[in-house]
């Protein structure tokens, strides 16, 4: 923890993406400062949001919560990109971005996410690393404000709300799509609800009451929270329940929602702990796949890919080690970083290795993992070319054609890239639309349905049309 203890200020240097009101010392004195470090691509960081809220609707008299985003990505670095995070999270206090590590650099924070307490008076006081770290910060608020009240020093008056949404749309932020001969299913992200629409956008059903929640139900009346991949099964639709650690199944011809595994809450279990998948605690399940009577999703909190046996509901780690990495080996011995997007080739799962900035292939024979392209976590770039050259930034859907390739939602690069199974070889596509961070890929009727995260919309590419797109009016 830096030493000094003068009356913190903010530095001129920052970005605020979501007020014109920069929080002055005066502004803060008499309130307990929560300053969190922050980049939005990590799952750590989303999770410690959560634990914010409850702090922030605890203290709402005497606390302020500012966020100061320091990104990991050069495709971060904008204000325009940090405030699409903010308001897919919907945070409502102010948030910095922080691209020259100003903030960082001052406090000596060490990683993400990073949590400093100012007292009252305005000086720091504490730092917490990582996050699960709740129960402490909690305590140390609360001794914070109790000195303050005995020095008579303490502001009662609540911190108004900030923000600059997003226009009112149809969809928010959706994460993923799977298109078949008649139909699209959509990730409503933002929403927290999953549409079934035509494949011109006409909704027919909707999953999920639209605000985040954790009940099953039937059709609208059941709770999701952040949902992202999907599946279909022969009369199934599976859903990662991303905001709730919890996989669910609609039985399409009734329109029942259930859990089937995942307990709601954020949790790091070992599978073989319980006998029941529905009280096995996870973290973050991104995206799934269904083959062959297994339903197999990918952990972006555990950095492990998982299998559920679905006749006989078991749960078991199909690979990773559980450590953030990027190493080939069979089963536990490999290694991924933060996996998010699924699919499968024949006998074989495609993972669209985030963190890793990578493709990695599980064969399902013997759980081998192997890395088709990517160098590791801090490798990054944009670049088509070789195995050894191609580079992505932070991947997040993946589609498989029968012939071997692969298209890649790169998701910080704003591209769609095409790239050779065996080889490696990988190109980007050169098409006359503009995509902003998008994060799902389905590959259906010679064409490629991408989901458009931050421009909230659907948009079908023609791969027989040279590439023509269009954009699908979902519920418009």
């Amino acid at each position: 923890m830096a030493q000094h203890v003068e009356t913190f200020e903010f530095p001129a240097g920052l970005e605020w993406v979501n007020t014109i009101q920069v929080p002055s010392a005066e502004s803060l004195r008499g309130r307990v400062t929560l300053l969190y470090f922050w980049t939005y691509d990590s799952v750590h960081c989303v999770n410690l949001l959560a634990d914010l809220a409850w702090l922030e609707n605890r203290y709402h008299d005497g606390l302020c919560i500012v966020g100061v985003h320091t990104p990991r990505y050069s495709g971060q670095r904008t204000a325009a990109a940090v405030l699409k995070a903010v308001n897919r999270h919907q945070l409502r206090h102010p948030v910095a971005s922080d691209p020259n590590y100003l903030l960082w650099q001052r406090f000596g924070v060490q990683a993400w996410p990073s949590v400093v307490l100012l007292d009252t008076q305005g000086h720091a006081v504490a730092i917490f690393t990582g996050e699960g770290q709740r129960q402490e910060i909690d305590r140390r608020i609360t001794g914070l404000l109790d000195d303050a009240i005995a020095q008579d020093t303490r502001v009662y008056e609540a911190w108004p709300a900030v923000g600059r949404p997003e226009p009112r749309l149809p969809l928010a932020f959706p994460a993923r799509v799977v298109a078949t001969a008649d139909h699209l299913y959509i990730a409503d992200t933002g929403h927290h609800r999953v549409l079934e629409t035509t494949l011109d956008g006409r909704i027919q059903r909707q999953f999920g009451a639209g605000n985040a929640g954790y009940w099953d139900g039937r059709l609208i009346d059941c709770g999701l929270s952040s949902p992202q991949g999907l599946a279909l099964g022969k009369d199934s639709l599976y859903i990662a329940d991303t905001g709730n650690h919890a996989i669910r199944r609609v039985r399409l011809l009734s329109g029942e929602v259930e859990t089937v595994a995942g307990t709601g809450k954020a949790g790091r279990d070992r599978p073989n702990l319980h006998p029941d998948p529905t009280a096995v605690g996870l973290c973050a399940p991104v995206d799934l796949v269904l083959l062959n009577e297994h339903l197999y999703f990918s952990l972006a909190g555990q950095h492990q890919i998982w299998d559920l046996e679905l006749t006989r509901r078991t749960l078991d780690i199909l690979a990773g080690s559980g450590r953030f990495g990027i190493d080939d080996g069979a089963g536990a011995y490999a290694s991924f970083a933060q996996p998010a997007g699924l699919a499968s080739l024949g006998q074989a799962l495609v993972v669209a290795d985030a963190g890793a900035g990578a493709i990695r292939a599980i064969r399902l024979a013997d759980r081998k993992v192997t890395t088709v392209i990517g160098a590791g976590p801090w490798e990054f770039g944009d670049a088509q070319g070789s195995r050894d050259t191609a580079r992505l930034q932070h991947p997040q859907g993946v589609a498989t054609d029968p012939r071997g390739l692969v298209f890649v939602a790169d998701s910080y690069n704003s591209k769609l890239k095409a790239i050779n199974l065996k080889s490696g070889e990988t190109r980007s596509f050169s098409l006359p639309y503009r995509f902003h961070e998008p994060e799902g890929v389905s590959l259906s009727q010679n064409a490629l349905w991408i989901a458009n995260t931050n421009a909230h919309e659907i948009v079908r590419v023609d791969l027989a049309n040279s590439g023509s797109c269009q954009r699908i009016a979902v519920g418009e």
